[in-house]
């Protein structure tokens, strides 16, 4: 499937990782989400009950990452990833990536970045 929705850096404060200072202090990350549906009748009727709301999926996404404490942003991203195919039943498949700008790590880097692609069964 070609059609997408594509939501970039959806900006979230949270308290992930494993060390005590990340779960004491938190830190941002930024979550980007690319769903692939077939937008086709949207595009036809110009009515949203046939696609999926953009703000409900970033609405699913900061729920999730900031209601739930995760150790890694792999875990992050698969949640993420499964409750959105879960909820929107339009959609094919969807690319997770949670960046990490303040990942304590020692490198000087501009962030750390994971990106997960998860399909529909079938």
């Amino acid at each position: 499937m070609s059609d997408r929705i594509v939501l970039h850096r959806i900006a979230i404060y949270a308290y992930h990782g494993v060390l005590a200072e990340e779960e004491r202090i938190g830190q941002r990350f930024y979550v980007s989400l690319d769903c692939c549906l077939d937008l086709s009748e949207v595009g036809l009727t110009d009515s949203l009950q046939k696609g999926v709301s953009y703000a409900d999926l970033a609405e699913v996404a900061t729920k999730i990452a900031t209601e739930r404490r995760f150790r890694t942003i792999e875990a992050l991203a698969e949640t993420i990833a499964r409750a959105l195919l879960s909820d929107f039943p339009r959609l094919q498949a969807v690319t997770v990536k949670v960046d990490k700008p303040g990942a304590p790590v020692p490198a000087i880097l501009d962030g750390i970045s994971v990106e997960v692609t998860r399909r529909r069964p079938g």
